[in-house]
């Protein structure tokens, strides 16, 4: 094993036994050189690998962290939206990171496909507790509020519910979620999107939403539960989407 690989492992093997906590912030780089009698450039590479799988982040001027992202998977707390019908949660069986911040509008519209929404809440809110503790806020903090139906070639095809900070995402405007919410993102307000940690299970569609889908009630549906990150480390939204599988599906997944 090379040495910036045995670095990153066992940086990567405190944080998942708990001797690093989220948001402990990490050794220098020159104190690891010295603890590892390395190179800047070999502990850059082990900062890389973990940054990679979504376990560090570096903060500007700062230093280096370990990614508050442990709640997500948490199977003690319980979202509103990560419930089904009778109130109990079922068990996920899937976690997923992807790097690509690459949105249904862009993935879509590159294949010449013709992309709508339906937007049905727009609000500006304080989090659930559960939520705020994604994003790394307090619930008395506020947040936008958004759910919409994204739409292929003006079939409807997944419901989205997202929540996004105002104070990390400034300006936001109803207008926008008819368009790419991370195009604003990166775009307009010129943040950079580095990662995504998921969950994706079957759920099973509430009346609303097979109203929304045009489905039958309790259709089966395929949802994503995510928390999306900037490049600093900073939670920027928390969103579930929940597809129709036989209208689409889910491709370029890479699992931890």
């Amino acid at each position: 094993m090379l040495k910036y690989e045995t670095i990153a492992q066992n940086i990567q093997s405190r944080i998942e036994s708990g001797d690093l906590a989220p948001n402990d912030k990490l050794p220098t780089v020159v104190d690891l050189c010295d603890r590892y009698g390395v190179s800047k450039i070999t502990v850059k590479r082990a900062f890389e690998i973990l940054t990679e799988k979504g376990l560090i982040a570096s903060k500007r001027g700062s230093g280096t962290y370990v990614k508050n992202t442990t709640e997500l998977f948490d199977t003690g707390s319980v979202d509103p939206l990560l419930v089904g019908e009778d109130g109990t949660r079922e068990d996920t069986f899937g976690f997923t990171r992807s790097d690509q911040p690459i949105g249904f509008t862009a993935s879509h519209s590159a294949r010449g496909r013709s992309v709508s929404s339906v937007v049905y809440d727009f609000s500006v809110t304080n989090p659930p507790e559960s939520v705020a503790r994604h994003l790394n806020i307090s619930p008395y903090d506020f947040t936008y509020y958004f759910c919409r139906v994204r739409c292929l070639e003006g079939e409807p095809i997944t419901i989205e519910y997202t929540y996004m900070p105002i104070d990390v995402t400034p300006g936001l405007k109803r207008d926008q979620l008819y368009h790419s919410v991370y195009a604003f993102v990166q775009d307009t307000l010129g943040l950079k999107i580095s990662s995504f940690h998921r969950i994706i299970r079957a759920v099973g569609a509430t009346e609303e939403e097979a109203e929304r889908l045009q489905l039958d009630t309790s259709a089966p549906l395929l949802e994503i539960s995510q928390v999306g990150f900037l490049d600093d480390g900073t939670p920027f939204e928390f969103s579930v989407a929940r597809s129709n599988g036989k209208r689409s599906e889910l491709r370029d997944v890479n699992v931890i």
